[in-house]
C-alpha cells in the first residue's frame, strides 16, 4: 500500500488522525526519551560548554583587571622613572658644576704656584746675577790692585818724573789689554 491508500483507509473510518492508546503511549515514550536525551546531552555537552565559557569569561575578566592593574603600575613606574631621570640630570649637572669649580680652583692654584715659582726663579737668578756682578767687580778690583802694585813697583824701581809715569801707566794698560777695562 502506498501513502495515498493508507490515507484513504484513514478517511474511510471517518477519522483523519487516529488517537489510540498505542499512539499516545509511543508519543509519551518519545517525549520522555527526547527529554532524557536533552538532559543527557545538556549534562554531557551543554554544561561543559557552559562551564568552559564561564571559565573563559572569568579568565578574560581577570586578564582585563590584571592588564588594567599592570597599566596603572606601569604608568606609576614611568612617572617614577621620569622623576628619577630629572633628579639624575640635576645631580649630574651639580656634579659637573662642582667639577668645573674644582677644576677652576685647581687651575688658579696651579697658576698661582707657577707664578710664585717663576718669581722665586727670577729672584734667585737676580741674586746670582748680583753675586756674579759683585764677583766680577771684586775681580776687577783685584786686577786694579795688581796693576797698581805692578805700577808702584815699577815707579819705585825707577824714580821718574810725571811724563815717564804717564808713559808707564800707558804701557801697563797696554800689557793688560783694553778688553779688561771695557768689560
Amino acid at each position: 500500500m502506498n501513502f495515498v491508500g493508507s490515507t484513504m483507509i484513514a478517511l474511510e473510518g471517518g477519522r483523519l488522525f487516529g488517537l489510540d492508546y498505542q499512539l499516545l503511549l509511543d508519543a509519551a515514550i518519545t517525549a520522555v526519551n527526547v527529554f532524557l536525551l536533552f538532559l543527557f546531552l545538556s549534562y554531557v555537552l551543554i554544561n561543559p560548554v557552559r562551564n568552559m565559557l564561564q571559565k573563559r569569561q572569568d579568565k578574560v575578566t581577570s586578564d582585563r583587571e590584571t592588564a588594567q592593574a599592570e597599566k596603572s603600575e606601569a604608568i606609576a613606574l614611568k612617572q617614577e622613572y621620569e622623576e628619577k631621570l630629572k633628579t639624575a640630570d640635576k645631580e649630574a649637572e651639580a656634579i659637573l658644576s662642582d667639577a668645573r669649580r674644582t677644576a677652576m680652583h685647581s687651575s688658579a692654584k696651579i697658576v698661582d704656584e707657577a707664578k710664585e715659582e717663576a718669581a722665586r726663579i727670577i729672584a734667585r737668578a737676580n741674586t746670582e746675577a748680583e753675586l756674579e756682578k759683585q764677583k766680577a767687580a771684586d775681580d776687577v778690583k783685584q786686577q786694579i790692585i795688581a796693576v797698581a802694585s805692578v805700577m808702584a813697583a815699577k815707579l819705585v824701581a825707577r824714580s821718574i818724573d810725571d811724563s815717564e809715569n804717564n808713559a808707564l801707566i800707558e804701557e801697563t794698560l797696554n800689557e793688560m789689554g783694553e778688553k779688561t777695562w771695557l768689560s
